[in-house]
């Protein structure tokens, strides 16, 4: 399934991944992952914001086990951000089957789309849309950098984006999630003594606890175009200057207030080699354990982009996401010698727990900790500790006797 997945959507001149919603690669990703499911007998059902949903059972008798994560990526993205998540929850079912397992309680896969926002601009939007913690007339109007809506991407890919919504019945087959991901950090990677150390079994896998405090805000900048080359420095109003002023100012500010904020995503116009800017979108993204902290180093950067004569506006905010007690405490038994790891990434997993369900995360170690680049990466073997510790929870998940049995059920 790996090599399968290996060069779909990559770049060959930088090695990393370009895998954005409703795109030609992402029609090429959705359609391995129906056949997947297909060969495995699994039925594929989509909801109203086109994630893909494969099921062992009937979720319509009794909410189910999910697993799962997402195919798409960011910009020039690693192969692992996502797609380690899908493999592995088709890989378990595979050792289920090899091992006679039939679960109890019907096991689903999912398949969640946009959860990177590399193209729209909002994150985790495919489960954002059906909770409705994105709203559908908003999603129907965000834009990507070519000035394309989401409705109409949603057209091209031959689909009607008045269905997208809220969806209430997709959300009620949920009975818990439990997301395998890469770490996007090296703390998995690091003896006690912060040595490098991946020789310990035992911190190939830790157990999820909650999502930082984050979010994303467009800021605007205005300028003048003019010549590039006839125009006096002293009368220029090049909005790249003011976006300097701008990143730097984030930087700064969170370093003072113990966070971590980043302007990676940039739009100048007219865009011209030889033309001082007239406008720059910058967006910016913040993170931290304190959303205090979060929101004060964001009004900061606010008061910095106004004083320029520009404008800030939040696209999407996420609190504080603690998972499920009672479910991590589970997957704890079941693990007991993995460690517990917070994360200042967002994750679909995330937004279901916001939501209500019950909800948890399995992280696999990273050697460096790079993620969101071609750099990022796992070892093959702790890729299986991984599968070999999902599985371990599904069986715990699907076959223990406070599970109602799908027999009975029905």
């Amino acid at each position: 399934m790996w090599a399968q997945l290996e060069t779909v959507g990559r770049a060959p001149e930088t090695g990393g991944y370009r895998r954005f919603a409703w795109t030609r690669t992402d029609h090429d990703l959705r359609e391995w992952f129906a056949g997947e499911c297909a060969t495995r007998g699994l039925e594929v059902v989509e909801d109203r914001a086109g994630n893909q949903w494969a099921w062992w059972g009937d979720p319509d008798v009794t909410p189910g086990v999910v697993i799962g994560s997402h195919l798409d990526s960011v910009p020039d993205g690693g192969a692992f951000d996502g797609p380690l998540g899908v493999v592995s929850a088709l890989a378990v079912v595979d050792a289920l089957r090899a091992r006679g397992v039939q679960p109890d309680v019907p096991l689903g896969v999912v398949n969640f789309v946009d959860e990177e926002g590399a193209r729209f601009g909002v994150a985790c939007a495919g489960s954002r849309l059906i909770t409705g913690a994105l709203d559908a007339d908003r999603a129907r109007s965000l834009t990507d950098v070519d000035g394309v809506t989401m409705a109409q991407a949603w057209r091209a890919a031959g689909r009607d984006p008045d269905s997208l919504g809220p969806d209430p019945e997709a959300i009620r087959r949920i009975g818990r999630f439990v997301e395998l991901h890469v770490e996007q950090g090296k703390a998995l990677a690091l003896a006690p003594d912060g040595s490098d150390d991946l020789t310990d079994p035992s911190r190939a896998v830790a157990v999820g606890t909650d999502i930082w405090p984050h979010g994303r805000w467009r800021v605007d900048l205005p300028g003048e175009a003019n010549h590039a080359g006839t125009t006096r420095l002293e009368d220029r109003h090049d909005a790249m200057l003011s976006l300097a002023d701008v990143v730097h100012a984030t930087r700064s500010y969170a370093v003072g207030l113990g966070c971590v904020a980043t302007v990676g995503k940039v739009h100048v116009q007219p865009g011209g080699v030889n033309a001082i800017a007239s406008h720059v979108t910058a967006w910016l993204d913040a993170r931290g354990r304190s959303a205090p902290a979060v929101r004060a180093t964001v009004e900061a950067v606010t008061a910095e982009a106004e004083r320029l004569g520009g404008t800030v506006r939040e696209e999407s905010w996420t609190p504080t996401t603690d998972f499920d007690t009672s479910l991590v405490s589970r997957l704890r038994d079941v693990l007991p010698e993995a460690p517990l790891l917070g994360t200042g990434a967002g994750h679909d997993a995330g937004i279901l727990a916001t939501h209500g369900v019950s909800a948890a995360m399995i992280f696999v170690r990273n050697p460096t900790g790079v993620s969101h680049s071609p750099a990022e990466s796992a070892t093959a073997e702790d890729c299986h500790h991984g599968v070999a510790a999902l599985t371990a929870v599904v069986t715990d998940l699907c076959t223990r006797k406070d599970a109602v049995p799908m027999r009975d059920a029905r």
